[in-house]
């Protein structure tokens, strides 16, 4: 064979390989960026924490419903959750550009259309349904997001038809091969707009769709897809702090925080007594919702001037703001060298990620700009740095410089955030008058 025909031969079958690919089949690109990715993901989180693995089948095919709160930075936590191969569904709309749509098929992330996106666009949706089935054949973890957009807020909104088609159609391929579950998800970040806050991911009991429709007499698939929803959206509710008060949203929240932002223990307990809070608060509500109101306006009266004069909600949960105040102090100066070398080998970090946050219409993408920004530009600051450093400095003074280098975004931003906690117990600790607002509204009597 002539050596040109056999290179167009070997490149026609390079090709056609690549499109009979599967999203689920192994990439040995992505195997390889994987562990930066969660790497990175990890580190953008001051803690970070995994509950209810335990809940997890030991086979069958798993689908996860997860709450939307905090843009891609969702399916990148979900996805540093473990090793596990897994697939996302995302909305269609961000694979308009051809570009952008093999790039996320390249992340195992499928498409999936709503009516808003055309009855054209629509109609491509049994594509990525058949696929999705696909994968849950193949045993590989398949997320999706049921609520089909993100808000910041601790509740959930109506949750769409994908999942629970998909998980049906599962069901009628092989469930009586292999039980198809869908698996209640939640995540709860401790701030969703400050970058390095914290991120727990919580799973729930499994919903076991085999049996569950083994056990009904339902034949109108419509009502059977409405019951798998409530079930979904009431065992999500549990796994997180859940606020179902929209008119009171704010108020409840602020209570919350006031309450338990500063006591001790791990997410997942602060998450606990946030939860034992909203349930004090909304029995209150329930049960004087005269004087529930009257509390709730002298919570926000109080929540406004807090934010007017730039104090934390944690310097509200300070016994003795005066003692916090000369802690962070100590920290702040015994940091501060280390702070300035930081700032300045970082600074293009910081530049560029306060320029693209400063022209976000949604602040939600706030911390996936953060993310992404560094993702980028820390590796080649990092290598530069430590290439620059060995080439110039002895090599123990060296390898000491690159270990500080390596901590010297989580510091910067941390020492930041150290910086605007110690002015806002500053502010406190001479606001009297706010002092004596806050304890006039009781709450730790009250709850």
């Amino acid at each position: 064979m002539p050596l040109v025909l056999e290179k167009y031969v070997i490149l026609y079958i390079y090709f056609v390989n690549e499109m009979a690919k599967k999203i689920q089949d192994s990439d040995f690109l992505y195997s390889f960026l994987l562990p930066y990715v969660n790497w990175h993901t990890r580190r953008s989180y001051r803690r970070f924490e995994v509950h209810g693995k335990d809940h997890l089948p030991k086979e069958g095919a798993m689908v996860f419903g997860v709450n939307h709160s905090n843009t891609l930075m969702d399916a990148l936590v979900l996805l540093s959750s473990d090793n596990i191969k897994k697939v996302f569904i995302a909305r269609g709309d961000i694979f308009k550009n051809p570009a952008v749509a093999k790039i996320l098929h390249f992340l195992r992330i499928l498409p999936i259309f709503r009516i808003r996106n055309g009855v054209a666009a629509v109609r491509q949706n049994d594509d990525s349904l058949n696929k999705a089935v696909d994968v849950l054949h193949d045993h590989v973890d398949l997320y999706l997001f049921p609520e089909g957009t993100h808000r910041t807020k601790h509740s959930l909104m109506r949750m769409g038809k994908g999942l629970f088609h998909i998980a049906l159609d599962a069901n009628k391929q092989f469930g009586d091969k292999s039980p198809v579950y869908i698996i209640p998800t939640a995540i709860e970040y401790g701030d969703y707009f400050r970058y390095r806050s914290t991120a727990m991911i919580n799973f729930g009991e499994p919903i076991n769709v085999t049996d569950f429709l083994k056990n009904t007499t339902e034949e109108n698939e419509a009502i059977t897809i409405n019951q798998l929803k409530d079930l979904l959206s009431n065992e999500i509710s549990k796994l997180f702090t859940y606020i179902p008060d929209d008119e009171d949203y704010d108020a409840i929240w602020e209570i919350v925080k006031m309450k338990n932002e500063k006591r001790a223990g791990g997410l997942y307990q602060k998450m606990l007594r946030n939860r034992a809070t909203v349930a004090k608060v909304l029995k209150f509500k329930e049960n004087n919702p005269e004087g529930a109101k009257e509390l709730f306006e002298r919570v926000m009266d109080f929540a406004k001037e807090r934010v007017r004069q730039r104090i934390s909600v944690t310097s509200t949960a300070k016994k003795y703001p005066l003692l916090n105040f000369l802690w962070k102090l100590t920290l702040l100066l015994v940091g501060l060298p280390y702070f300035v070398v930081s700032a300045v080998v970082n600074f293009p970090i910081w530049l560029v990620t306060a320029i693209i946050r400063g022209q976000l219409k949604d602040p939600a993408f706030g911390n996936t700009v953060s993310y992404g920004v560094e993702f980028v530009l820390f590796p080649i600051i990092f290598v530069v740095g430590t290439v620059l450093m060995f080439c110039n400095l002895p090599w123990t003074w060296a390898l000491g410089g690159t270990v500080l280098l390596y901590f010297s975004y989580m510091l910067f931003v941390d020492y930041c955030e150290l910086f605007r906690r110690w002015l806002s117990d500053v502010r406190w600790t001479f606001k009297k008058k706010l002092r004596k607002q806050y304890l006039s509204l009781n709450l730790n009597k009250l709850f």
